[in-house]
Parts: C-alpha cells; structure tokens; sequence
C-alpha cells in the first residue's frame, strides 16, 4: 500500500487541479481494489465516496462541487479510520488530513449509492 500513499500524496502535494481526471480515476480504483476486503468500521463509507469520485473523474465534464465534498469526506473518514489500523496509522492520518484541505465541506452530500455498490476493480490476489 505504500506506492499508493506515495502516489496519492504526490498528486496532492503537487495540487490536484493539475491531475488529469484519468489518472485520478486510476487512482481511485488502485483504492478500492486495496480496501474491498477490508473489514473496519467506516470502510464501506470511504469505499462508497470513492466510487462515487471515481465515477465523477470518469465523466466529459467533472462537477467540481461534488468531487470537492467528496474529498473532504474522504479525508474526514480516512482520518478517523487510521486510529484503527494495525500499521500506517501516520500514513493514512496524513493522507486524511490533506484530503481533507484538499477539499470542501458540504455537508447536504448525497450518497451514491450505485458507485458504491460496483467497484470498477476487484481487489488483487497475491
């Protein structure tokens, strides 16, 4: 998971305006795939918003609202998440965080039920 926290830290730090939606939806997927089978309270949450974002980099024309909002709510669940993981706890708490200030409160969200439900990528088996 460590590429990922690399890869991911590294499109924030540069900005994130600068990924291209593509890349970001790869992203995403990479995400999904390394949480489907993780059993920890607030992970169906984070997993619904990111297919809900993966779903929002896919499209001609991206609602920069929605993929917002979506982004500080991932960064509020990902923080609160690592207080409950076995290992990378300082990782993933600095990840939430600047997902967290990479995005923008709106708390009327609605959940994308349908995104959640069919993750693009299935989780790969070592």
């Amino acid at each position: 998971m460590a590429v990922k926290f690399a890869g991911t830290m590294n499109a924030i730090n540069r900005g994130l305006d600068e990924t291209k939606p593509g890349k970001g939806a790869d992203m995403v997927e990479d995400w999904e795939a390394a949480l489907a089978d993780l059993d920890v309270p607030g992970s169906k949450g984070i997993l619904r918003d990111l297919g809900s974002l993966r779903k929002q980099l896919e499209k001609d024309a991206p609602d920069a609202d929605r993929i917002h909002a979506l982004l500080h709510r991932l960064g509020t669940a990902t923080t609160k998440i690592a207080e409950k993981a076995d290992k990378s706890q300082d990782k993933l708490k600095a990840l939430g965080e600047a997902l967290t200030e990479a995005g923008e409160d709106q708390p009327d969200e609605e959940e994308d039920v349908a995104a959640a439900a069919a993750p693009k990528r299935a989780r790969k088996k070592n």
